[in-house]
C-alpha cells in the first residue's frame, strides 16, 4: 500500500489546541464494523456500547518532563533535547535540535550546570545517545528543569500539565501521552467497573516509534522505532481468560494495542518486559484486540494505518470525512472514536 492512500485534508481550526474543561465531555464517534454505521455520541455514552464481560486494556505510562533546553559547551548555542528511551541510570536516547550542532563528543549543560550531557553517538534514526552527569536524583532534577513535550501541532501553552496525563498514569517514562485515555475520569471508570466491565493495565512508554513520520512511499518499507513495554501477570491472566472465553478485548488506545499484539505468542499473552517495533497496517490480522478506543490521527501516520488495519482503510477515511463535516476536534486534545 502507498503512503498517499492514508492522506486526508483537515482544516487547521479542527486541531484541538487545549483540552475541554471536563475530560469526559469529549464527543465520541462510534463505528460499528459489522453494521458499517456511524453514531455521534458523547464519551460518557461509551458504557452503552460495552457489555459485562468486556475487557478494557489501558496503558498506564506517565509522561515525563522530557523536553530540556541547554547550551552547547564552548559556543553557548541553545540546544533542545527530548528524551525518548532510557538505557540505564545515566544513558538516554534522545532527539536533539539543531542536530547538526550536536556531534559525538559534544557536551550540553542545562540549568546552572547541575545537569550535563555528553553526546556519545548518533542513532540510525537520527537521534543521539546522551550520557548524563549530575549529583542527586535525576528525576528530581528533570522535574525542575524539564517541560512536558506537547506535540508540535499544539501551539498553545498548557495551563494544567496534569491534563496531558491520564487519571490512571502510574509509571513515568513516556515522551507523549496515550491520548485515548485522556477522556476517562475516576467516576467514569467506577461506573464502567460497576457494570461488570473488566479493566486491566499494561505499560508502553511512548517514544519516537508512535509518532515518527512515514517517509517511504511504499508503507511496508517503513521501520518503526523501538519502544519499551511491560505486561503484568494480572493483565496477562485477564486477557488470556477473556480470549479463552471469547469475550471482547477492547484496547484503550493504539499504544495498548501495539503492546498487546507484540506480547502475544503461541496463543497466549506473555508476561514480562520487552521492546517492540511492531508496525500494524492493513493486512495485519489482530490476535488479541477486537475493539479500540482511539482519538483522530494525523494524515499519513502509522496510527491512522493501525486503525485502518482494524476497521478498513475506506471505512476509516469515510468516518474521518464525517467527523470533519460534523466539526469534531482532532488529535491529542481532540474527540474520541470507538471502533467495535
Amino acid at each position: 500500500m502507498h503512503l498517499k492512500d492514508f492522506d486526508y485534508d483537515l482544516p487547521s481550526e479542527l486541531i484541538a489546541q487545549e483540552p475541554l474543561p471536563r475530560r469526559e465531555q469529549s464527543r465520541l464517534l462510534v463505528l460499528n464494523r459489522e453494521a458499517g454505521n456511524l453514531e455521534h455520541r458523547r464519551f460518557t455514552d461509551i458504557t452503552e456500547y460495552l457489555s459485562a464481560g468486556d475487557l478494557l486494556v489501558a496503558n498506564n505510562t506517565r509522561v515525563i518532563p522530557a523536553r530540556l533546553f541547554g547550551r552547547k559547551n564552548g559556543t553557548g548555542a541553545v540546544i533542545e533535547v527530548v528524551l525518548l528511551r532510557r538505557f540505564d541510570l545515566r544513558r538516554w536516547e534522545a532527539l536533539v535540535r539543531p542536530g547538526k550542532r550536536v556531534r559525538p563528543g559534544t557536551m550540553i549543560e542545562f540549568g546552572n550546570g547541575e545537569l550535563a550531557a555528553l553526546t556519545v553517538s548518533e542513532t540510525p534514526s537520527g537521534g543521539r545517545i546522551l550520557e548524563f552527569s549530575y549529583e542527586g536524583v535525576f528525576e528530581e532534577i528533570l522535574d525542575r528543569l524539564g517541560q512536558v513535550p506537547l506535540p508540535p501541532y499544539i501551539k498553545k501553552a498548557l495551563a494544567e500539565p496534569e491534563r496531558y496525563q491520564t487519571v490512571y498514569a502510574r509509571t513515568p517514562g513516556s515522551a507523549a501521552a496515550p491520548t485515548a485515555g485522556l477522556h476517562f475520569t475516576p467516576e467514569l471508570l467506577d461506573g464502567i467497573k460497576a457494570r461488570g466491565i473488566e479493566w486491566a493495565e499494561i505499560l508502553l512508554h511512548v517514544g519516537l516509534g508512535t509518532f515518527r513520520p512515514v517517509k517511504e512511499s511504499e508503507i511496508s518499507k517503513h521501520k518503526m522505532h523501538v519502544e519499551y513495554y511491560e505486561i503484568s501477570p494480572a493483565a496477562a491472566l485477564a486477557v488470556n481468560r477473556a480470549l479463552a472465553e471469547k469475550r471482547r478485548v477492547i484496547s484503550v488506545g493504539t499504544t495498548s494495542a501495539r503492546a498487546l499484539e507484540s506480547a502475544f505468542r503461541q496463543g497466549l499473552l506473555h508476561t514480562g518486559a520487552g521492546s517492540t517495533d511492531i508496525f500494524i497496517y492493513p493486512g495485519y490480522r489482530f490476535r488479541v484486540v477486537s475493539g479500540l478506543i482511539t482519538n483522530f490521527h494525523l494524515p499519513k501516520s502509522t496510527l491512522l494505518m493501525l486503525v485502518s488495519a482494524l476497521a478498513g482503510r475506506e471505512r476509516i477515511l469515510a468516518a474521518y470525512e464525517e467527523a470533519i463535516r460534523e466539526r469534531y476536534r482532532f488529535f491529542s486534545f481532540g474527540d474520541a472514536m470507538l471502533i467495535i
